[in-house]
């Protein structure tokens, strides 16, 4: 699936849902890099696409950088908020929130 994924892009077919594809299949198999490269470039073709921006915030987690994941979810709750995606809007806030509150003791622990 990924190999017949892959050969689509940069073709006719290329587009906001291939990546989204994509880097679905990507994060599914555990290539948390390659899928946010893909999550982003989903985002350059569609910036209001909110589905692409939950899973890119999950993928950016996944490959380590929460505060990236952080801001993804940020840019996606404003993306699904003006699309009218209730339901990714309140995803991603969930997600967030979840990120924030596990963040929260570090940085109670640094002061």
């Amino acid at each position: 699936m990924l190999d017949n994924l892959r050969r689509q892009c940069d073709g006719p077919r290329d587009g906001a849902l291939l990546r989204y594809s994509l880097g679905s299949a990507l994060l599914d198999a555990g290539d948390a890099a390659g899928a946010v490269a893909a999550f982003e470039r989903a985002l350059e073709f569609d910036p209001t696409y909110s589905a692409a921006w939950k899973l890119l915030g999950k993928a950016r987690l996944a490959a380590g950088t929460p505060a990236s994941a952080a801001e993804a979810w940020r840019r996606g709750i404003a993306a699904a908020g003006a699309r009218g995606d209730k339901q990714a809007e309140k995803e991603m806030t969930v997600f967030l929130r979840r990120l924030e509150q596990s963040s929260a003791p570090d940085a109670a622990a640094q002061s």
